[in-house]
């Protein structure tokens, strides 16, 4: 699912929302999410998930292509650890 078929969704459950407030609303929960990231912060959804940032160290990588060896720097990376209700729907028989 894309942000805009997200947001279709979101408008035609909520019909009593124009699409342009539905599509500001989603914008503005994917906005505050990033920014907590980047300031470091944990974003936890419960029965969702929770988002964090994972430092990945630098390191020796290799070029495929030449089989030379290239440093790569040291970096943030966004992770999502889903949560207990998450899996458990998506694990059920039903």
């Amino acid at each position: 699912m894309t942000k805009s078929e997200l947001i279709q969704r979101l408008a035609e459950a909520n019909p009593h929302l124009y699409q342009r407030d539905v599509e500001r609303i989603v914008t503005t929960i994917f906005d505050e999410i990033t920014a907590a990231l980047a300031q470091g912060d944990r974003v936890e959804l419960r029965g969702f998930g929770a988002f964090s940032v994972k430092e990945r160290g630098a390191r020796t990588g290799r070029n495929p292509r030449t089989g030379e060896a290239v440093q790569v720097s040291a970096k943030y990376i966004p992770y999502f650890k889903t949560g207990k209700q998450l899996r458990e729907s998506l694990n059920s028989d039903s």
